[in-house]
This record gives C-alpha cells, sequence and structure tokens, in this order.
C-alpha cells in the first residue's frame, strides 16, 4: 500500500518549487512589463514630419511673367529684385509641420552682389581681350579658364553662406558655418584629381563637396550631415549611363530616380542624442511621368508653362520625401547669425550653379 503521508522533506521540495515559479512568473512579467515601457517611450519620441509645396503654378506665372517683362525693359538690372520675389514665393509656399519658411533677402541686398559680380566678369574678360589683343591667344585662355576656376568655390561658399543666413522657419534661421580658404583650398584639390585623371574622380570631387557643404549647414542648434561616398555614386553612374544606352534611353528615368535617392537618403539632421534621417519614395515610373509631362508643358506652351513645370517639380520633390526622426522641432533654438552680402549668390548666377545649392 503506497505511503498517503507527506514527509517534511517533500513539503520543503513543494514549497520550493512553488516559490522558485513565483519567482519565475514575477521576473518574467517585470522584464516584460520594462520592455513595453521602453518600447511606448521609444515610440513615442518618433516623429514624421510634415513636408508640403503649395505653391501654384497661375500665382508663380504672374511672378515670372511680370519679372521676365522688368528685367527686359530694365536690360537686365530688375534681374535681383526678380530673383528675391521668386525665392520669397517659394520658400513661403513650402512647409514644414504646417508652417512655412521665410526667405528675408531683398533685391537691394542682391542688386549690391549683382554689381560686384559684374565687375568680376568684367575683369575677367578684359583679362582674355587684352592678351588677345597682344596675340596671346593661349595665354589669354589659360588665364580666363584659370581665374574663371578660381572664382567657382568663391561664389559656392558665398551663395551658401548668404542663402541660408536669409533662410528661416518659425523664425529660427539656418546658417553655413564653412570657412572660404578651407573650401577652396579643398576645392583646388579635388579639380585638380579630376583634372589629372579625365573626370574620372569627379563623383569623388561631388561628393566631397556635398559632404563638406552640407555638413557645415545649421538650422538653429541642429546640424546638418550628409554621408555621400564617391565610390558608391561612381558606381551608380556608371551602372545609369550604360543601361541606359543598352535601353535606348528608357533606363534614363529609373537613373534619376536612384541619383535622386542616393542624395536624399543620405541626409539626415543631427541634434544632441536626436537624429532626423530622410527617405525617398520615388519610383522610376514616378519620374517618367514628371519628366515627360514637363517636357510635353515646355514644348506646346512654347516655353510659358515654366510655372507650372517648376511648381510640379517642386511639388514631386516635397512629396517624395519622408522625414521621421526624434528632434523636437519646437526646442530649437537660435544660433546663427544674419549675413546680407550677396556678391556669392549673384556670382552663382553668372556661373550657373543654382545645381549645387
Amino acid at each position: 500500500m503506497d505511503n498517503i503521508f507527506i514527509t517534511n522533506k517533500q513539503i520543503d521540495n513543494i514549497y520550493f518549487v512553488s516559490i522558485s515559479k513565483k519567482n519565475i512568473i514575477f521576473i518574467s512579467c517585470f522584464l516584460t512589463r520594462k520592455y513595453q515601457t521602453i518600447m511606448e517611450k521609444s515610440l513615442e519620441k518618433r516623429v514624421e514630419y510634415a513636408l508640403n509645396y503649395n505653391g501654384k503654378g497661375s500665382d508663380y506665372f504672374g511672378i515670372v511673367i511680370v519679372n521676365w517683362l522688368l528685367t527686359v525693359v530694365t536690360l537686365g538690372i530688375y534681374y535681383p529684385w526678380a530673383k528675391a520675389k521668386q525665392l520669397q514665393y517659394i520658400y513661403n509656399s513650402t512647409s514644414l509641420n504646417e508652417d512655412s519658411f521665410e526667405f528675408h533677402g531683398t533685391g537691394k541686398e542682391m542688386f549690391k552682389g549683382f554689381i560686384k559680380a559684374v565687375l568680376v566678369f568684367m575683369v575677367l574678360y578684359g583679362v582674355l581681350i587684352l592678351f588677345i589683343y597682344l596675340k596671346m591667344p593661349f595665354t589669354a585662355l589659360l588665364l580666363f579658364y584659370g581665374l574663371l576656376i578660381a572664382v567657382f568655390p568663391i561664389a559656392i561658399h558665398g551663395s551658401y553662406r548668404y542663402r541660408m543666413s536669409r533662410s528661416s522657419w518659425r523664425g529660427i534661421r539656418f546658417g553655413y558655418r564653412g570657412d572660404r580658404k578651407e573650401f577652396t583650398l579643398l576645392f583646388f584639390k579635388w579639380i585638380f584629381f579630376t583634372i589629372i585623371t579625365l573626370g574620372i574622380y569627379g563623383p569623388w570631387m561631388a561628393m566631397n563637396m556635398r559632404n563638406y557643404l552640407l555638413g557645415n549647414v545649421r538650422f538653429g542648434d541642429v546640424e546638418f550631415e550628409y554621408d555621400g561616398d564617391g565610390t558608391d555614386y561612381f558606381a551608380l553612374n556608371i551602372k545609369g549611363y550604360f543601361l541606359t544606352i543598352i535601353t535606348f534611353g528608357i533606363y534614363i528615368f529609373w537613373w534619376q530616380k536612384e541619383l535622386f535617392e542616393y542624395y536624399v537618403n543620405n541626409l539626415s539632421l543631427n541634434r544632441e542624442d536626436g537624429k532626423i534621417r530622410f527617405n525617398s519614395t520615388a519610383t522610376g515610373g514616378d519620374f517618367f511621368k514628371l519628366i515627360v509631362v514637363n517636357l510635353l508643358i515646355l514644348i506646346f506652351t512654347l516655353g510659358l508653362g515654366y510655372a507650372w513645370v517648376v511648381t510640379r517639380t517642386l511639388k514631386f520633390v516635397f512629396e517624395h520625401v519622408e522625414a521621421e526622426g526624434n528632434i523636437n522641432l519646437d526646442a530649437l533654438t537660435q544660433t546663427e547669425e544674419n549675413y546680407k552680402d550677396a556678391t556669392g549668390e549673384d556670382l552663382s548666377d553668372f556661373l550657373n550653379l543654382d545645381t549645387i545649392m
């Protein structure tokens, strides 16, 4: 017959097992709750930022057509005021979390820079004409292009410094902290490598320049960072070039998609422990529709549809860029100073450097 009585040892074993199970359940519940709390805090900090462009083609057309007429009538003198008005409209039509950006530059500031830029180019062409007159055409061309290349870094640096300083959001100014001497020396190094490699170093130059320029942009106490790599950019362009040839030009839209994606996805904003990352959602099909329709608008309107092309392109850009991170934009502080010398801005116009901006 089995023993129906429980010994003291068995009681101790049962008690130990019971306590152990309770401890395991307690620890398990504690860790689960702690993990949930951490995840909740992480989710609370994670924010999506809404970027939008709300401009209308008809409104922009009104500004552009008046600017064209006044620029022609004044023999180009009105151009700085025309550019200021266009930038002000574009900035005011662009919003972050439903608050518009502002461009504070004025036609007067840009006109002063415009005069300086004209003088610079008068000197350049004066040197060219002088040495041609002296029957030294090779020296003339060498000096002209040498001086022209020397103007490039000054124009780019000055343009960034002016444009950033005159841009703001909710009263918080942007800024550019690059050093002109440092950037000029780097630019000459990059251009030297590009020339001696017959252009092969170009992708590395492009990424080095983008990394430097954007890495020195500030938005209040938020720092911009760009993490482009010349090797990746070179491979991207080689692939795009050959696939475009093989497909008789069809792949060019997907090439543009990959370039846009590379520009956007490598950009981020940093503030203390916070970060905002950007992500492109555009597809090759999206670029196909954008580019083809833009070309048709320009062709069938004989160029008068330019305002609608610009508007469609800006809407496209902001609709296909997502921003996500954990920076509290309400806590931004003012750190950047005003800078009103627009010489670099106007030099960049003469050199057609808007793509770099």
